[in-house]
C-alpha cells in the first residue's frame, strides 16, 4: 500500500471549533468575555498552521509519498499565546481585563515544527502569516456565528467535541 503521513502542526482557521485555542480566543472576544480567560500563563509559544497551507500541503503529499515518510506541516512562525490573544482583542475592539488560569490543560510550552522535510521533498512552504490568517478567521466567525446562541452555550463549546445547536452557526 503506499500512503503519506502527514502531522499537522496547530491548525486554524474558517470551520473551526471553539475547542481549538485560536477559535476559542475569537468566540471569547466574540461575546466580550471579560475577564478575558486565558488557559496556562499565556508565555505558550505555538506555531499556528492556516487550514489552506495544510490543505496544499497535504495534497502535494498524497501525490508525491508513497513510503509512509512523515512530513510536518506547520508554520516555523512562533507566537505566544498572550500575543494571539491581544491581537484578537485589538483587532475586534475589544478591552477586557486577562485573567490567566495556569491550572488548565495548556499542552507543552514549545511547539514548534521543523518543516525543511516538506519543503525538500514537496517544495512545500506555508503561505499564510498568522495575523493574516488570525483577521481572515476573526472576520469570518464575525460574520457566521449567533452571538448570543454562543453567549448562551460558551463554556460547553470552549471543552466539548461535539455541541449540536443548530442556532449556533446563524448570523448575529
Amino acid at each position: 500500500m503506499k500512503w503519506a503521513s502527514c502531522r499537522y502542526f496547530t491548525v486554524y482557521g474558517e470551520r473551526g471549533h471553539e475547542n481549538h485555542a485560536v477559535i476559542a480566543m475569537i468566540a471569547r472576544a466574540f461575546v466580550k468575555q471579560d475577564p478575558f480567560v486565558v488557559w496556562g500563563n499565556g508565555e505558550q509559544i505555538r506555531n499556528w498552521t492556516y487550514v489552506g497551507d495544510i490543505v496544499s500541503g497535504t495534497i502535494p503529499a498524497a501525490e508525491v509519498i508513497d513510503d509512509g515518510t512523515p512530513v510536518n506541516l506547520g508554520t516555523m512562525e512562533r507566537t505566544r499565546v498572550l500575543d494571539a490573544v491581544n491581537e484578537v482583542c485589538r483587532y475586534t475592539g475589544h478591552k477586557p481585563r486577562t485573567e490567566l488560569h495556569p491550572e488548565m490543560p495548556t499542552g507543552p510550552m514549545n511547539r514548534v515544527t521543523d518543516n525543511s522535510r516538506p519543503r525538500k521533498l514537496l517544495g512545500w512552504e506555508p503561505q499564510m502569516k498568522f495575523m493574516d490568517g488570525l483577521h481572515r478567521t476573526i472576520d469570518w466567525y464575525f460574520r457566521t456565528k449567533n452571538r448570543h446562541q454562543v453567549q448562551r452555550i460558551l463554556e460547553q463549546i470552549l471543552t466539548e467535541r461535539t455541541v449540536k445547536d443548530p442556532g449556533l452557526d446563524r448570523p448575529r
